[in-house]
Parts: C-alpha cells; sequence; structure tokens
C-alpha cells in the first residue's frame, strides 16, 4: 500500500460509499451514545495492514493509535496472523476457563522470559478477565486479600480503567461525577513538569511530589489509613503522556517497601516494548510487587493478567474468577508478539525513533507556539497544544487549547493521518504508533501532523487578527 500523503484539502468527514454511509447511520442509532472512537473517527475501516488502514470510501489512514496501544506489531502482522491460524488448524479448544492447555503454557513460558529477572524469577500469574480494568481489579482484590486493609494510593492524572475499584483510582472527574462513591483512595501528586502541581516544575517538582506522599503517609493526623496498595503508572497515557521520571518512581518504591505497601505498577499501555524498553519499570529498575498487564500482550486480541510476587499468594481456589480467562487465540497471538518483539529488537528501536520524532516534534514547537509541550518516552509520545496568546502560569505552561486540538485531529485526518486526544482538557495529541513504523511512515506522520497543525494554527490567527470570514476560511481549508 502506498504511503503518499493524502490530499491537505477536502471535507473533515471523508465522503462514504453509500455502504459506508449506511453502516455509520446504523451504528449512530443501535449503539451506546457513550461510543468514543466511533465520534472521533467517522470512517468504516475495511480492511487493515501494518500501519495502514483502508477505510470503505478507498481512502487509507496511517493509524497512530494503533487500538491505544494494543497493536505493538500493527494491524494483521504476519507472524500473529501465522500463530492465530496454526492454532485453530490444530483444533484446539478455543475457551477452557483456567485450565492448562499447551497454548496457555507456552504465553506464560514467553512472558516470564520477558519480564525483568528480578521481578520473575518469584512471580506467579493470575489470568482474568479480558480487558485491562478487569486485571486491575484482580490486583486491588489480591492486595486486600494480603493484607487485610482496604484503601489504596492512586495519583492525579492516572487512568486505570472503567469497572468500580478501577474508576475510583481513576483521576478524571468527568467520568466519575455521575457515580456514587467508590472505594476509599487517598489521591496523591503525579510529577508533571509541564502543569507542575506545585508551580516549580523539573526535578524540583518531582523532589516535592516525593516528600509530600512520605510525610502525609507518616502523619499521624494527616488522615490516611495505611492503605493495600499504590498504584501507578510509570507513564502516564490517557491523562496526556506524563512521563514519571525514574528517581521519582525509585522514591516511591522505597516508600512503599519501607511501609509494607504494595506496589502495583500499570503497565497496561506501556507493555511489551512501547516506551523503549519491554516493560517501563525497566527504565527506573524498580521491582514492584504486581504488574497490571493487557493491550499489547494478546496480540490484538482480549487478554489480561496480573503477574504478582508469590508472596502474595493468599487466595482460596475460585477467590477470583471468570469466565473469559482462557483466551487461546489471544494466549497464542500474545506469545508470538512477545518473541517477536524481543528477537527483533523492537524496544529498542521504539526508544530510537520516539527520540528522532520527539526531536521534530520540539523544532516544530519553536515554530508554532500553539505547542506548548512535547513528551513522551519511545513510541508514546503527546503534544500539548495551547492558547499562544494567553498568560503563561509560573512554570510557563499557557491554558491547555481543548477546542484547538479537536480542529488539528480532524485536520489530520483529513490528511490521512489518525491520531487522538488526551490529558487534561483533551488538549494532548497523542501518538501511539505501532513498534513496526518504518522510516518512510514516520515522515508521513510528521508531515501530515505538522501541516494539520500549522493550517489549524493559521486559522486561528487570521480569525485572532480580524481577517474576513473569507480570508479565514481559505486559511483553514481542510480543516473543518
Amino acid at each position: 500500500m502506498t504511503l503518499a500523503a493524502e490530499p491537505a484539502t477536502g471535507p473533515t468527514v471523508p465522503a462514504q460509499t453509500p455502504g459506508g454511509d449506511a453502516v455509520l447511520r446504523r451504528q449512530r442509532v443501535r449503539e451506546s451514545s457513550a461510543r468514543t472512537y466511533a465520534r472521533s473517527f467517522p470512517i468504516v475501516p475495511v480492511r487493515a495492514n501494518g500501519m495502514t488502514v483502508e477505510g470503505a470510501d478507498g481512502r487509507r489512514y496511517l493509524d497512530c493509535l494503533s487500538g491505544a496501544g494494543t497493536l505493538a506489531l500493527g494491524h494483521n502482522h504476519p507472524v500473529v496472523l501465522e500463530a492465530i491460524r496454526r492454532t485453530l488448524d490444530s483444533g484446539a479448544p478455543l475457551h477452557l476457563l483456567d485450565l492448562a492447555t499447551a497454548e496457555k503454557d507456552d504465553f506464560t513460558t514467553a512472558l516470564f522470559e520477558s519480564l525483568p529477572k528480578e521481578f520473575a524469577g518469584q512471580a506467579r500469574v493470575h489470568f482474568c478477565g479480558p480487558a485491562g480494568t478487569d486485571a486491575v481489579e484482580a490486583a486491588l482484590k489480591l492486595m486486600q486479600t494480603a493484607t487485610g486493609r482496604s484503601g489504596a494510593l492512586a495519583f492525579t492524572g492516572a487512568y486505570h480503567g472503567m469497572t468500580a475499584g478501577a474508576l475510583a483510582l481513576t483521576g478524571n472527574t468527568a467520568v466519575k461525577e455521575p457515580l456514587p462513591g467508590g472505594r476509599e483512595v487517598v489521591r496523591l501528586p503525579y510529577p508533571y513538569a509541564y502543569r507542575c502541581p506545585f508551580g516549580v516544575g523539573g526535578e524540583t517538582g518531582a523532589d516535592l511530589a516525593a516528600t509530600y506522599a512520605e510525610r502525609l503517609l507518616d502523619d499521624p493526623s494527616g488522615g490516611v489509613v495505611r492503605p493495600a496498595a499504590m498504584i501507578l503508572e510509570a507513564v502516564q497515557g490517557e491523562g496526556g503522556v506524563v512521563p514519571a521520571p525514574d528517581g521519582w518512581l525509585r522514591e516511591m518504591r522505597r516508600i512503599t517497601a519501607e511501609r509494607g505497601i504494595p506496589l502495583i505498577v500499570d503497565e497496561v499501555q506501556t507493555g511489551v516494548g512501547r516506551t523503549g524498553a519491554m516493560w517501563a519499570v525497566e527504565h527506573s529498575g524498580i521491582v514492584p510487587d504486581a504488574m497490571v498487564l493487557s493491550k499489547a500482550i494478546g496480540g490484538s486480541l482480549p487478554l489480561a493478567v496480573v503477574v504478582y510476587r508469590e508472596e502474595y499468594d493468599g487466595w482460596r481456589p475460585g477467590a477470583h474468577t471468570g469466565t473469559f480467562r482462557g483466551n487461546t487465540l489471544a494466549m497464542a497471538a500474545g506469545a508470538a508478539t512477545i518473541r517477536f518483539v524481543a528477537a527483533h529488537g523492537l524496544a529498542e528501536r521504539a526508544a530510537l525513533v520516539g527520540a528522532r520524532m520527539a526531536e521534530r516534534l520540539r523544532a516544530l514547537a519553536g515554530e508554532l507556539p500553539v505547542i506548548g509541550d512535547v513528551r513522551g518516552r519511545g513510541l508514546m509520545l503527546g503534544v500539548e497544544l495551547v492558547d499562544p496568546d494567553a498568560e503563561p502560569d509560573a512554570c510557563g505552561a499557557r491554558p491547555a487549547a481543548p477546542a484547538l486540538a479537536v480542529r488539528v485531529r480532524e485536520a489530520c485526518l483529513a490528511r490521512g493521518l489518525i491520531v487522538e486526544l488526551g490529558g487534561r482538557y483533551d488538549a494532548v495529541l497523542r501518538l501511539l504508533p505501532p513498534l513496526t513504523i518504518t522510516d518512510e511512515q514516520v515522515d508521513a506522520v510528521l508531515d501530515r501532523l505538522a501541516d494539520a497543525i500549522a493550517a489549524v494554527a493559521a486559522g486561528d490567527a487570521a480569525g485572532r487578527s480580524g481577517a474576513s470570514g473569507e480570508a479565514a476560511a481559505t486559511a483553514s481549508a481542510g480543516t473543518r
């Protein structure tokens, strides 16, 4: 398939074939109003290969969403398809609850071989329901059982899922406000250099965040009952692609270890090479008590597990069950994916390619003041869009520009590029390309993204300068 850029002009929503239009109409009528990605990308994909998705309209798109990080190898990678076909042809049972199978044994072997050795050497795995939120629930329940305690420590900006316990840990208030109160969660500040919760930024902000957490836990009048666990992300994804400093992570490990608080690291989105290491904890060298894994470990199919230190294995038989723990096809695809990433050095390549992309994006920020910050790790990148005319805060950050971000996302789609938003106020463009992205595709992604941001920014500038409606429309052609 060609990687040539789509025309820079055209409607925000591509004209659909009659069949595509009908599918979209039926979706709007039949599906829940909670649908999200379908609103952002009103297209009907009919074929996909690697990073390229073809819609029912015949247009091709470069997919920088990758199933929200699920598709480590992109769409329909040959090694994944071969593993699925081999499993189907073998006659292996596709559903066996939690019974032992050769496919599960092979997946577990591949997974443990990929984990940090100090962790894997004393670990056990529990197969959960098919989504990452199920694994978060299981990890919390595991630690509550092991410690006899109920509360949890979580962080500002966190995202851990949509089921009740995981949602209580999540920082985004918009998805929590309609619901009754959840379990007891103490919210701690996550280091976010651009929008530092302490107004200082940099290493000083991270040091203050660690000091605050430690002193709060030790304060007899701080109101914090010793919790069952602390849960954190080494890079917050939905929270706006905010990487935790390695030193801060080491401090969280020290603080929890000294106080007998189990540390759970949510690697649902960061795992399998995404951040430039097989697992994000490897950057800091910390050894958690549990890791929550999903998305890429299933090779594009639903699979979620908790891996934890065996000393916490206090569950009785049947203490945490689920019908869809035995997804044979996902285990086969996942084992193939994990081994392919390791054998071909894709984590190391993610680090190099991500650094190259970040460098060009930072250079672009020097040209376009609507880009407030560029950050990330490996092939998990965020571009925060801001109001360039507003006054900066004490850290130099300007107010987020969510409406501008929506227009940039639309302009990207018009140019054949799929990117999604996240972070505070949904003003962060999130880039999650597959680890198999080629150099040619990197250039195409950056070219299309730069063109989209520049076009939307020019349209806004024309509007602010009092340009006529006709002139403003011309400046923002292809973005509305």
